[in-house]
């Protein structure tokens, strides 16, 4: 009985949630469009592949999609805080579709340059940071804050399903009509989100506090020290610091599990894809666990809390060679790590003021996806080595350790 009516419970929030149109609208444009660029990562990798000297021009292809991120991360923050961000997300929507349309056209008409899919990929990283922080910014204009757990999660429900289906059903679609078709689905996505976006009723321009709506306010003003500011509330600063320092652990993560897969646990794509997917379910079970209950007493603490149990979950990579209980580990790793995103979000929505939250989130979104290179960069000598117990440590050390921190602090 009482399961019944937790699940109830839960059922019920994500109901609300989704009964408010725009927010609905949103929601669903953004996760067709994730799907997309699902598909369209294995669609660009694959197509460079099959171009000469496809492996070393594979590397370049993960620059082009990555390096661009952290200037477009400083720019699209005093976009979404000045325009409205239906408007920002339609555009943004249409500049990648387009991009992306440009490879199925020029394969129809002719043959597709070897550059292009590396201008594609420039044009993604650029402009990739505008729905991941436009999305979280809309988010307290389209639902009230007794939901916005409840949005977040389907928010991150969102990522962790595409992140399942999109490479797994653009494998299939290359199979069967080549990575130019998948390339125009995804274009087809963003025309999708473009339209959603712009469907939405309520206007997402942030309103100027009434101390600034005066003849002689002039917009933007006095903006740089109010972004400033944001760096003086502990809280803020201290979780964003946790998150990248997790980052850098996941960023390891990524360049362990292939190398597990291939040289530990007696497979190959198939046990990396076991793998994969046990990340990714614990990520769908945390995101709707944590988005169907708020945490009880401090954030913060909750937050702590997961990460400190996530990070545990490290350790079981060194229960190799068996594979069920590696896969657990990633399991608990997402479980655990899904709902530190969720109620983080929530909580800067309530600290970041409105009219910064364009920028509050860009900047704090670009912050915490700059650390997982790292994370790739110091465990690639520990594993050429061999050394998979202090990369493990390692690990769940960097993954764990700033939660304890955070448990210390007042709010």
């Amino acid at each position: 009985m009482m399961v019944n009516q937790l699940a109830q419970g839960r059922s019920a929030t994500y109901r609300r949630a989704l009964s408010r149109r725009d927010f609905r609208l949103l929601w669903l444009g953004s996760s067709v469009s994730l799907v997309g660029d699902g598909m369209t990562l294995v669609a660009l990798t694959w197509l460079v592949l099959s171009q000469p000297g496809g492996v070393e021009r594979v590397g370049l292809l993960t620059v082009c999609y990555t390096l661009p991120v952290f200037v477009g991360g400083l720019l699209t923050g005093p976009i979404l805080d000045r325009f409205d961000k239906r408007h920002v997300l339609a555009v943004d929507s249409a500049v990648r579709g387009v991009a992306m349309a440009a490879i199925p056209i020029m394969s129809a008409v002719g043959e597709v340059p070897q550059a292009l899919p590396f201008v594609v990929a420039v044009v993604y990283g650029l402009f990739k940071m505008v729905p991941l922080a436009g999305f979280p910014a809309a988010i307290p204009d389209l639902v009230p804050e007794e939901d916005r757990d409840a949005a977040n999660a389907l928010e991150s429900l969102s990522f962790s399903l595409a992140g399942m289906i999109g490479p797994a059903f653009g494998g299939l679609l290359i199979a069967q009509f080549g990575s130019e078709a998948v390339l125009a689905f995804d274009a087809l996505s963003y025309a999708l989100f473009a339209l959603a976006a712009l469907a939405i009723r309520r206007p997402l321009t942030p309103q100027a506090p009434a101390d600034e709506t005066g003849p002689s306010h002039v917009p933007g003003d006095g903006t740089r020290s109010k972004v400033l500011t944001l760096l003086k509330d502990r809280v803020l600063v201290m979780t964003t610091l946790s998150f990248m320092a997790f980052n850098i652990a996941m960023g390891m993560l990524i360049v362990v599990a292939p190398w597990l897969a291939k040289t530990q646990l007696g497979g190959g794509p198939q046990i990396l894809g076991l793998l994969m997917a046990a990340l990714s379910a614990g990520e769908l079970a945390g995101a709707a666990a944590a988005g169907a209950r708020s945490p009880q007493g401090r954030p913060v603490r909750a937050i702590a809390v997961v990460q400190l149990i996530a990070g545990a979950g490290f350790l079981a990579l060194l229960s190799v060679p068996y594979t069920l209980g590696v896969a657990a580990g990633f399991f608990v790793i997402g479980m655990f790590s899904a709902p530190m995103t969720i109620w983080a979000q929530s909580l800067r929505m309530a600290r970041i003021p409105a009219p910064l939250r364009g920028r509050g989130f860009a900047i704090l979104r670009t912050l915490m996806q700059a650390t997982p290179p790292i994370g790739a960069a110091i465990v690639t000598p520990l594993l050429a080595a061999g050394m998979l117990g202090p990369a493990v440590l390692v690990m769940a050390i960097v993954a764990a350790a700033p939660a304890l921190t955070l448990l210390t602090m007042r709010h």
